[in-house]
């Protein structure tokens, strides 16, 4: 390693105990999206006690996180990307506890010894991810304007650089019926808990017809009031994926078709709102920390991420770490417990470093700067 990774690596040796500190309060602390008042706090307390100059509400957004690191001069910019929001009922069981801690530690390590090095570096704090969109509010409000490269980890039960994500769309849909006694007077109602249950129904029918790797899926979100009253509203939520937008949009259709022939067959009154909501230097550096890529088997399952957003605007990096078997499925309470094992805090540790060790590439050196703009250029 060259001397300034070298340094950073020993930097994120140094602060330890406080990167496992915030690891541990934020998953002791889950906050739902855009709700994450304490990891918002937590987070910008560390930078600014580093020196970044901080500001919390960024792009219209209470819980979102900007902090600049005070010695800019002309060069590029590395944004290095944290992400902080829970899930319901099973708090982090996607790890976003550790990608803060290592999003944290990467800009702490690369700030040490940024008045040797050119150019911008920037922490986002990014709030939402999970349905929220909060990185796409950020690049609409040109937060990632001038940036040349942005740079997350993830954990998962595989070391993967490069996995695909499916586009996707959050999709609500009401339905308004007539409220009547259930037993003395049912035909003088509109079920619209019924009209739910059809569009289900036509959903399952349509899955025979779906493309591989294409997802609907959702839930019941209300299903009325009491067994003896007939449901005057009934709602479901639903994600649309898959792995074009113009397919995802097929498919945004296919559901509403579904929807309105429900509202046909049971007199319900229809509302379908869609809710808008640098590879081989990382990979290098991963290894140079002694953790290899490990591919996935073939015909792994795909999520949607807002950072897939960032990719179109700006160079991004979206690495996966393993913090555990691969039998443990994301976004299940085995998993979260993951995202608080011994396993799960060294490689976030490990993720900081690598991330840091990245950054400094991308500062340090103007060939790569190039060619990576050339890449993504070529690419959209």
């Amino acid at each position: 390693m060259s001397d300034l990774k070298k340094r950073a690596s020993a930097h994120v040796d140094e602060i330890v105990a406080q990167l496992i500190g915030v690891s541990s309060e934020i998953y002791a602390h889950p906050e739902l999206k855009f709700e994450e008042v304490f990891a918002a706090r937590l987070l910008a307390d560390k930078l600014r006690a580093a020196g970044f100059d901080v500001e919390v509400g960024s792009a219209g957004m209470e819980t979102a996180i900007s902090a600049v690191h005070p010695a800019v001069s002309d060069g590029p910019t590395v944004a290095i990307l944290g992400e902080y929001d829970a899930l319901p009922e099973i708090g982090h069981a996607c790890g976003h506890n550790l990608i803060a801690a290592a999003g944290l530690g990467a800009a702490l390590a690369v700030g040490a010894v940024k008045d040797s090095l050119p150019g911008k570096l920037i922490f986002f704090g990014t709030p939402g991810e999970e349905g929220g969109g909060g990185k796409v509010k950020m690049v609409e409000a040109g937060l990632f304007e001038g940036v040349d490269a942005a740079m997350m980890f993830h954990p998962s039960s595989d070391t993967v650089l490069d996995r695909t994500s499916l586009a996707i769309t959050e999709v609500e849909i009401e339905f308004a019926g007539k409220p009547a006694h259930a037993s003395g007077s049912p035909e003088k109602g509109i079920n619209a808990l019924d009209a739910v249950i059809q569009t289900f129904n036509g959903l399952n029918a349509l899955r025979q017809h779906i493309k591989d790797g294409a997802r609907i899926h959702g839930i019941i979100t209300d299903g009325g009031a009491k067994p003896n009253i007939v449901p005057e509203h009934a709602a479901a939520l639903f994600y649309v994926r898959a792995l074009q937008n113009e397919y995802r949009d097929e498919l945004l259709e296919k559901l509403r078709a579904c929807a309105q022939g429900a509202a046909l067959a049971t007199g319900a009154t229809l509302a379908f709102n869609i809710v808008h909501a640098l590879g081989d230097a990382f990979v290098s550096n991963l290894a140079t920390l002694g953790e290899p890529l490990d591919p996935p088997p073939p015909g792994s399952g795909m999520g949607s991420t807002d950072m897939g957003d960032v990719s179109q605007a700006v160079p991004s990096i979206h690495a996966y770490i393993r913090i555990c078997d691969r039998d443990i499925a994301g976004h299940s309470r085995e998993f979260a417990q993951a995202s608080i094992s011994e396993r799960g805090q060294d490689v976030m540790l490990t993720a900081a470093k690598a991330l840091a060790m990245t950054a400094i590439d991308v500062l340090a050196s103007p060939d790569l700067v190039v060619r990576m703009h050339e890449e993504f250029e070529s690419a959209n």
